[in-house]
C-alpha cells in the first residue's frame, strides 16, 4: 500500500515505469478512500506531494533524496557520481517529467482524501465530561459512533516532540474498553467507575466524541477523533 519514501530516485529513473508504480499506488489508495479508510493512506500522501513540491523547488534536494549506502572508503568516489547524475541533463530532464506528472496526479488523490476527512469532521461532536480538570495533559476519551450500544474508551496524554526548529504536540492513547450507558448509568458516572478501576487519576480530564456517521473505526474515526481532541483543548496550551 505505501510508496517508498524514495521511490523517485529509486531503481531505474524512466518517465513510463514511475508513472506504472504511482498509478498503481494510487489506484490502491483511491480504493481504501472508497471504503472510508483515510489512513494511513492520507498522513502518506500528503508526505509524497510535500517532497515533490520541495523537489520541484529546489532541485538539490533531488540530490539529497538518493539512497547512499557508502562506505567511508567509496565515499570520494560516490561524491563525484552524484554530482555526475545532477549534471547529467537527460536524467534531471526525465527527473522533472515524472515530478510534473505526479503533483497533479497525487494533488487530485490528497483533495479526494481531503474531503473524506472533511465530511466525517463535520459529523463529529466533541463535549467534556463531568468535572473539568486542572490540566487537559492526560485522561479519558471516549468515543461513540451513532446508532452503536458501546462507547469505546481510551486514555490519553499528551507528548512534546521537537524538530529542527520547532515543537509539535502529539497525542497518545491506549484502549481500555468498551462501556455502554443506561439511565442510571450515565457517562458520568462510568467516568468516575474508571477513576476507581484504573487508579492512576484522581481527576482526569475527560472528553466524548460522538460520530454521527459509520465509517472504519481505527482508519478514519479515531485519527480523527484524536486530531478533534488536540484542536479543541488547543487554546489552554502556552
Amino acid at each position: 500500500m505505501q510508496l517508498d519514501k524514495e521511490w523517485l530516485t529509486q531503481g531505474l529513473i524512466d518517465f513510463e515505469y514511475k508513472k506504472y508504480v504511482l498509478l498503481a499506488y494510487l489506484k490502491n489508495v483511491k480504493e481504501e478512500f472508497g471504503q472510508g479508510k483515510l489512513y494511513p493512506c492520507l498522513s502518506d500522501i500528503i508526505f509524497h506531494y510535500q517532497n515533490l513540491l520541495s523537489l520541484k523547488e529546489n532541485k538539490q534536494l533531488i540530490f539529497e533524496n538518493f539512497p547512499k549506502e557508502i562506505t567511508k572508503a567509496d565515499f570520494e568516489r560516490l561524491t563525484l557520481t552524484y554530482q555526475k547524475i545532477i549534471d547529467d541533463d537527460n536524467v534531471m530532464q526525465e527527473l522533472e517529467e515524472i515530478i510534473l506528472y505526479s503533483l497533479p496526479q497525487l494533488k487530485d488523490t490528497l483533495n479526494e482524501g481531503k474531503d473524506i476527512y472533511e465530511y466525517v469532521e463535520e459529523n463529529l461532536q466533541i463535549y467534556p465530561v463531568g468535572v473539568a480538570s486542572i490540566s487537559n495533559e492526560e485522561g479519558f476519551l471516549f468515543i461513540n459512533v451513532r446508532d452503536k450500544p458501546d462507547t469505546s474508551v481510551y486514555q490519553y496524554h499528551f507528548t512534546i516532540f521537537e524538530s529542527a526548529n520547532e515543537k509539535f504536540r502529539g497525542v497518545h492513547t491506549t484502549f481500555l474498553e468498551n462501556v455502554r450507558s443506561s439511565l442510571g448509568r450515565s457517562f458520568e458516572t462510568i467516568k468516575l467507575d474508571l477513576v476507581k478501576k484504573y487508579g492512576n487519576l484522581t481527576n482526569p480530564a475527560t472528553y466524548m466524541v460522538e460520530s454521527k456517521v459509520v465509517v472504519p473505526f481505527q482508519e478514519t474515526i479515531l485519527p480523527i477523533a484524536k486530531r478533534l481532541l488536540v484542536k479543541y483543548i488547543s487554546t489552554t496550551w502556552t
